[in-house]
């Protein structure tokens, strides 16, 4: 396959390649949290199957549509590599506190693009596809959380769902500038995984509801 062949490709596949991408980030993150649990294998890959597939069901059902993993059984084998590379890179992956981290928000920031263009593809206005971002971005860390019984991060301080609505509006900007669905993708995905991280480092975080 020579340059333009590959970069073509890249092109006609973004979405797919994002949406792939989002899922193992996703599937790693709940398989390593299951692991910490002390799940077995199949616990652990059905863990991380409900934490990369969860948000987008619930959007899909939601603006009317069967749900993509229904109709394409890749999210089960991109799932199954990801608990593959957990089980063979485990120690790596355990010594490394920050990685449940950084998955989560590659993850975060992956799913919240999907949503967004998914819903605007299916004709929702954009304030829809922003909510629908963060419901795709979100609600898989959710189930999973709560699979596994722990309080949902998006229940606790942490800079989460405002993370996605924050990209939606970047998203919203960039397409609205003109620049291309690609670009525009990135930008977005890289807004929220960067408030993530920041949020994160500088310990920014909501104000709690007072009694």
């Amino acid at each position: 396959m020579d340059n333009f062949s590959i970069i073509d490709y890249l092109q006609n596949n973004f979405n797919t390649i994002l949406d792939h991408l989002g899922t193992f980030a996703f599937a790693i993150s709940g398989i390593r949290l299951a692991s910490s649990k002390k799940f077995d294998i199949f616990g652990a890959f059905v863990v991380g199957f409900i934490t990369a597939i969860g948000g987008g069901t619930v959007r899909d059902l939601l603006i009317g549509v069967t749900p993509f993993w229904m109709i394409n059984s890749s999210y089960l084998i991109v799932t199954g590599i990801a608990l593959i590379a957990y089980l063979f890179f485990r120690k790596l992956i355990e010594r490394m506190n920050i990685t449940i981290f950084i998955f989560d928000a590659i993850g975060l920031g992956l799913f919240t693009v999907i949503g967004i263009e998914k819903s605007l593809d299916a004709n929702f206005s954009y304030w829809v596809a922003i909510i629908m971002g963060m419901i795709t971005g979100s609600v898989g860390g959710i189930i999973r959380d709560i699979a596994i019984n722990e309080v949902p991060l998006i229940f606790r301080r942490d800079f989460y769902a405002i993370a996605c609505i924050i990209g939606g509006v970047i998203y919203l900007i960039c397409d609205k500038i003109g620049l291309t669905s690609p670009v525009t993708s990135s930008i977005t995905a890289a807004t929220v995984i960067l408030l993530r991280v920041v949020a994160n480092k500088y310990h920014i975080q909501l104000p709690t509801v007072k009694e």
